[in-house]
């Protein structure tokens, strides 16, 4: 199952936790291709993803993404710009 790490966690908690965004909000991740991920603010997840809770955050991988992500760890940062950046490694 996919991990990420503690600045990912702490990026997707407060994507997620923005004012206005329900409880439930966190961040999701499709598949567009075989190598290409989509990431978006969701508020809920979609029939069939799963959902991935770590330290507070929580993502939802629809089904291709879930199984592209399986033995991955997610990282993330913040660029000087305030742009977030996503990384993926693997779990090892």
């Amino acid at each position: 199952m996919l991990t990420l790490t503690e600045n990912a966690s702490t990026i997707v908690k407060d994507i997620s936790s923005q004012p206005g965004l329900p409880e439930s909000a966190g961040l999701r991740i499709t598949s567009e291709s075989e190598s290409e991920l989509a990431v978006s603010a969701a508020d809920q997840p979609q029939p069939g993803d799963q959902v991935v809770e770590q330290a507070g955050a929580t993502i939802y991988l629809d089904e291709t993404a879930a199984v592209m992500l399986d033995d991955k760890i997610l990282d993330a940062a913040v660029d000087p710009t305030g742009k977030v950046e996503f990384a993926l490694g693997l779990q090892g």
